[in-house]
């Protein structure tokens, strides 16, 4: 009798885990959002505003899955290329294993990664420059600061986020030479992208040191950062997503990674078959990152700091300026 209780419950628990991965689903765009969820505010939701544009231009449908721990990632995308959706979109750059074992055994579907390159004739991998919104982003945020002192809250430690500081860093060092930059991680597994509490608890440290400016990197994590500014009468910048109506007034700007584009895109060449596979990398010049202005924050942006904005945005565009990129080798110089 014990052994078939036992047998009863892992069978339970077997069921329990395949009904959490997508079912079969007819052919068509599919796409797989990473740990956060799909309304993060931020990376993923990103995602998820990209596809859903895609669904209301075509009036055609997609299949979505919000993963609740790693090994998901892998069982979802076969899940989907087996059901014959194409392209399957993997939304983080720790895909990448999942992507690379699943695209090779099924090549007649194609994939796309962000934030990774995985390559094989039937991915696409989509590259943001990072660095370069984050230093617009870190200009305004020296601009703004009355104590010379900004902040920087990342989600996970990888050298993915250490760009975003070391571009956030570099452009605040541009607008005042002299600015004290603050800098945290949240932690070092995927738990980093969804610990509000935690981000809150970051930026009233760098608060209590004097920023009076802070920028997240971290997801759903980043939440709290932007709380945490705004209860203290001072400014947040968002990331991914425009999150500046988190908080009307107390969010300076939004740094803007365009992954809306990215899945928009991939989904509609797909399509009207046009698709490619190979690397992409979306800067300032091909609009993939920018920074967000709108009736929530205008106000907050003077003419003189707008003016120094895009001025550095066009030379960063005509290459007159050059934004370090962390990730050629795993330094920051500014």
């Amino acid at each position: 009798m014990k052994k078939l209780f036992l047998g009863l419950m892992a069978a339970s628990a077997m069921a329990a885990a395949s009904a959490a991965l997508p079912a079969a689903a007819a052919e068509g765009p599919a796409i797989i959002y990473d740990l956060g969820g799909k309304f993060d505010k931020s990376f993923n939701e990103a995602g998820y505003n990209g596809a859903e544009k895609w669904k209301k231009d075509s009036g055609s449908s997609y299949r979505e899955f919000e993963i609740q721990n790693d090994s998901q990632r892998e069982q979802a995308l076969r899940r989907f290329a087996r059901a014959g959706a194409s392209p399957v979109v993997a939304m983080s750059f720790s895909a990448a294993s999942a992507v690379e074992k699943v695209a090779k055994e099924f090549p007649d579907t194609k994939f796309v990664i962000i934030d990774s390159v995985v390559d094989l004739p039937n991915v696409r991998s989509v590259l943001f420059s990072e660095e370069q919104g984050s230093y617009l982003v870190g200009m305004l945020a020296a601009l703004k600061s009355e104590t010379g002192k900004v902040g920087f809250v990342g989600g996970m430690d990888i050298p993915l986020i250490r760009n975003f500081a070391c571009g956030y860093k570099g452009g605040a060092k541009a607008a005042k030479a002299d600015a004290q930059v603050f800098e945290n991680m949240t932690g070092t597994t995927g738990a980093a992208w969804n610990d509000p509490v935690r981000g809150g608890e970051l930026a009233k440290s760098q608060l209590s040191q004097g920023a009076d400016v802070i920028y997240h990197a971290a997801g759903g994590t980043g939440i709290g950062v932007l709380q945490a500014a705004n209860d203290a009468g001072k400014y947040g910048i968002g990331v991914d997503s425009n999150q500046n109506a988190l908080h009307p007034g107390h969010v300076l700007t939004s740094m803007l990674k365009r992954v809306d584009v990215a899945v928009y895109k991939a989904f509609d060449d797909v399509a009207k078959n046009n698709w490619s596979s190979g690397s992409q990398v979306l800067g300032l010049k091909e609009d993939g990152v920018g920074y967000a202005v709108d009736d929530n924050n205008k106000s907050l942006l003077t003419p003189e700091m707008t003016k120094a904005v895009e001025q550095a945005k066009a030379d960063i565009i005509s290459g007159k300026v050059q934004v370090h990129n962390y990730n050629s080798d795993d330094n920051c110089p500014y």
